[in-house]
């Protein structure tokens, strides 16, 4: 979802062509500190030093890195499946770009399947919430997936690195952007959005619809997505609704720096989204440094592996566009366009009750506090063309936001519904 919840206060619009700068110059003071830090830690984990042995000198070690990791820029990560497991037989997966638009790349996970499997797998297509995060985020849902299917995913680009000359990217250019890769795979795709992109699939199902368009997706599938958020109110719409979105122009949108290839773009920046991630749960994220520490000293390799996984993930973002991310807090959390049926693409209404052919299947999580359970599940009632056969809702008991689309959970009880529902639908 797009983040709402603000890292910094600010008292005017002065800040706004100069926080982005500050941010800039704040890490280029700190590199020096960084890499003494990881000389530090190199130093002190040394076999031949008699220091690296004793609680001391791993206590030391532990201390560098967590000061190098709070003030690395993490940079966008690989979504790194190089291989799979399909019908008992591992596979090699590549990734190829099979369409390039200015705002992000059509990328498909092919696998190298042998010659003797003659299984059709659905065809899916990904599409990944533009919130801050970057698509790789969701490499444990590509995973998963890629055992009985054909995978495809949005993976969207940093705003920083696209430049003025290409344009605007709003809320209904995103809109359009999906049906653009509709088209190209066929009427044989399957969609999952992933919390954000729950409104901008819905849109495109039902204008595609609308149009009667020969090719349209058999399946759609929406797990934790702000289709209406009056239902189940969080401290997320609670912060967009009691703030006019002149408060969120003045305050959060800020104009890239001249030495960026996006520059003077105006941009919500990831730094800021990810001040708000942190935010919700702080206390969460500051117990979870500190047990990365006491793993650190205590040479737990397997707590430490998996902490640095996760937070390599977590603390690397993306900007979006000043356009998109305004038109999502205003449409979407706001004005409640969707749900009010007065949501409109390109002056043309968008009714979801024109989708006749196109599967809805829901996922919520019971603890979700991003998208909260209520949220999602109104889009089988505006889907009213739909019949009851072609509609499911599923409410996962015992999981969070991220909980939904990685992990063990999304793995052992989502996973099954996802494909089955695919399958009936196919």
């Amino acid at each position: 979802m797009v983040n709402l919840r603000m890292a910094f206060t600010h008292a005017g619009t002065h800040n706004i062509m100069m926080l982005y700068h500050f941010h800039d110059w704040q890490r280029a003071a700190l590199a020096p500190f960084r890499v003494a830090a990881e000389a530090t830690q190199l130093a002190f984990q040394n076999p031949f030093l008699p220091a690296t042995h004793t609680r001391f000198g791993r206590a030391v070690a532990a201390g560098a890195e967590l000061f190098e990791r709070t003030t690395r820029n993490f940079g966008k990560p690989s979504f790194n499946i190089k291989s799979i497991k399909v019908r008992g037989d591992a596979v090699t997966v590549t990734e190829e770009t099979v369409l390039s638009k200015p705002f992000c790349n059509l990328v498909h996970f092919k696998r190298a399947l042998p010659a003797d499997d003659k299984t059709i797998d659905p065809k899916v297509l990904v599409v990944a919430p533009l919130s801050g995060h970057h698509a790789t985020l969701l490499r444990g849902t590509v995973e998963a997936l890629l055992q009985e299917h054909d995978v495809y995913i949005t993976d969207w680009i940093d705003a920083k690195l696209v430049p003025l000359s290409k344009g605007k990217f709003d809320l209904e250019d995103n809109i359009e952007y999906i049906m653009d890769f509709v088209r190209l795979l066929g009427p044989d795709v399957h969609m999952l959005a992933v919390c954000q992109p729950a409104v901008p699939v819905l849109c495109a199902a039902a204008i595609m619809a609308e149009n009667n368009e020969a090719t349209q997706a058999r399946s759609m599938t929406l797990m934790g997505g702000p289709i209406d958020c009056t239902k189940a109110p969080t401290v997320v719409t609670k912060l967009a609704e009691d703030r006019p979105i002149e408060w969120f122009k003045n305050t959060v949108i800020h104009s890239l720096p001249f030495y960026y290839p996006g520059a003077h773009r105006l941009v919500y920046p990831g730094f800021i989204q990810l001040q708000g991630f942190v935010q919700m749960n702080v206390e969460r994220h500051f117990g979870e440094h500190m047990k990365l520490f006491q793993n650190l000293v205590k040479g737990d390799d397997d707590s430490v592996t998996s902490h640095r996984r996760f937070y390599d993930e977590y603390l690397s973002v993306m900007d979006t566009t000043a356009e998109f991310y305004l038109q999502t807090v205003e449409r979407v959390f706001q004005k409640h366009e969707i749900p009010n049926g007065t949501f409109t693409w390109h002056g043309k209404l968008v009714r979801p009750a024109a989708i006749k052919q196109t599967g809805l299947l829901t996922i919520e999580g019971e603890l979700d506090d991003i998208s909260a359970p209520g949220q999602t599940r109104p889009a089988l009632d505006l889907c009213s063309g739909l019949p009851d056969s072609k509609k499911k809702a599923h409410l996962q008991i015992g999981v969070g936001h991220y909980g939904i689309f990685n992990g063990r959970k999304w793995r052992e009880h989502i996973l099954p519904v996802v494909r089955d529902f695919i399958r009936a639908n196919a």
